[in-house]
């Protein structure tokens, strides 16, 4: 018989015991999440697989690909430009505003930072139709813009400021703004100060430590806003179709087309599964593009 040495048997059997209770552990996890994964299942995937189905499908059940045959014409190709366009600018827009309006947040005292805080969450508190509505009045010919720059006298007519990209972008930076400024003020409030104080101790400017220390701690809120809001806005709906009166066409607006004036759902359903799928490929490349470890390792 072979002897087991001294201090082994005790090791493996505490050994394996202790991957008894890790086994036993991630199982009790499993079966207290279970709940919540059928209600994602119900909420979220049936749904996607019944538009998968319609798109991929037609009305006998036999497979199809007319669905998808029908986005290479022109007016969809078209429609899916102007979406990318439009999520584009408008998120590059909020960048630009939203950056700096986030880090006035982290340089001025609380209590001020919370009264600013205040303004910024306000328009939660309204309806983006009456929003809408609000910059088709400011902005339409007769509007109060127009009025008051015809008033000083410099313009000589009125500008065309609405049902347009213009007035579409406008619309739509003044309710995407929120989404951007949120997460990054959330990320900005994390960097230690003492690392810029540190940074001008070493000799670096204000400017070269903002670029070289501030600025790449921000990036993980920064990427994060920058998704948020251009996702958000390949959906948009409402303010396109008001702001834009008819000559914006995103594919948001062409899906509920489909359905509201055509009856077609298996051609909007192609336009939902796609546009979701360059959603999640955009995505991925902003993560790639940005390297941000935070985001990138799903931190």
């Amino acid at each position: 018989m072979t002897s087991i040495p001294h201090g082994l048997a005790p090791a493996g059997l505490n050994h394996g015991l202790l991957r008894g209770a890790a086994w036993r552990q991630r199982l009790g996890l499993g079966l207290l999440s279970l709940p919540a994964l059928i209600l994602v299942a119900l909420v979220l995937l049936l749904p996607l697989g019944w538009l998968v189905w319609l798109s991929g499908f037609d009305a006998a059940g036999d497979p199809t690909v007319a669905n998808y045959a029908r986005l290479l014409r022109p007016a969809y190709v078209r429609g899916f430009v102007t979406t990318f366009e439009i999520a584009g600018i408008v998120t590059a827009c909020c960048v630009v505003l939203g950056y700096p309006v986030a880090y006035l947040l982290v340089q001025v005292p609380p209590r001020i930072a919370q009264v600013l805080l205040l303004f910024i969450v306000l328009p939660f508190w309204t309806s983006v139709l009456v929003r809408t509505y609000a910059w088709l009045v400011l902005l339409q010919r007769e509007g109060v813009i127009n009025s008051w720059l015809l008033g000083l006298g410099i313009i000589g007519q009125p500008l065309e400021l609405v049902h347009n990209m213009l007035g579409t972008v406008i619309g739509m930076v003044h309710v995407m703004l929120p989404f951007l400024i949120l997460p990054l003020y959330a990320s900005m409030k994390t960097i230690d100060p003492a690392l810029l104080l540190a940074a001008a101790n070493c000799g670096a400017s204000p400017s070269r430590a903002f670029r070289q220390v501030f600025l790449p701690l921000s990036m993980p809120g920064l990427a994060a806003g920058v998704g948020l809001t251009f996702v958000l806005c390949l959906g948009f709906y409402l303010t396109p179709a008001l702001l834009g009166g008819g000559k914006v066409a995103m594919w948001s607006m062409q899906i509920a087309d489909n359905i509201a004036l055509f009856g077609n759902w298996g051609a909007a359903s192609a336009l939902g599964v796609v546009l979701l799928a360059i959603t999640a490929i955009v995505l991925l490349g902003l993560r790639r593009l940005l390297r941000v470890p935070g985001v990138e390792g799903g931190e």
